[in-house]
């Protein structure tokens, strides 16, 4: 069906193109895009999650972190098993509860849900969170945004994340601890220095965005 719409012709050379991008040039982030249609070509039909997300102005620390985790790809002890690494424990690094799965992790675990709702408050919404992650993300959104403005709110979900994601970390290799409270000040200060670094015409201070994080997203133009 495709050849048949296929012309040759001996006056032009072949090219190639890439199928995955409407320029025809290859990307990294087209080439995450195509993974995730490969590897999963229901869901992606469904939603362009992973197109949106690496719009995002953030770190590329952060977006590679979470692309990870929205594609249930992070090294989580429940990974690492799976993958045949032997381990002492598969049990949550944070609340040593529940088997450490990428949704405990994030979603689930005790910690990770104080984070979230400390961050929620300090925005000043409330909201239910979604069990799956690819749903959190999806609903983790703001009525009355531009695009831009949206783009800057998604940051703030990654840069929660990768929070989340540094002190299990720690915890594992550095015998660490999982403090709530300073892994939401982290976010707080995170999400503003890479506001500042990728949004120039972000100009608040960090203690406007500390007060006042509604307003400073949904000024910005």
């Amino acid at each position: 069906m495709h050849l048949s719409r296929v012309r040759l012709s001996r006056d032009q050379e072949d090219i190639q193109v890439w199928g995955f991008d409407d320029s025809g040039l290859f990307s990294v982030n087209s080439a995450y895009s195509a993974y995730e249609c490969i590897a999963h070509p229901v869901r992606s039909s469904q939603n362009d999650v992973f197109r949106y997300l690496w719009k995002i102005k953030t770190f590329p620390n952060v977006l590679t972190t979470t692309w990870r985790v929205l594609i249930g790809r992070i090294p989580t002890r429940e990974n690492l098993s799976r993958k045949g690494v032997i381990m002492n424990t598969i049990l949550c690094a944070m609340c040593e509860s529940k088997e450490e799965t990428c949704q405990h992790t994030f979603i689930e675990c005790v910690a990770a849900q104080r984070v979230w709702s400390l961050c929620l408050r300090w925005i000043g919404i409330v909201s239910v969170q979604q069990n799956a992650i690819l749903s959190h993300f999806e609903s983790f959104y703001l009525p009355q945004l531009s695009s831009r403005q949206s783009l800057l709110w998604k940051g703030v979900w990654a840069t929660i994340v990768a929070c989340i994601w540094e002190p299990r970390n720690s915890i594992v290799f550095n015998q660490g601890v999982a403090d709530v409270e300073e892994i939401f000040q982290k976010v707080q200060l995170k999400s503003w220095q890479w506001l500042k670094h990728r949004g120039p015409s972000f100009s608040y201070s960090f203690t406007d965005w500390m007060l006042n994080p509604l307003i400073c997203i949904r000024s910005y133009k």
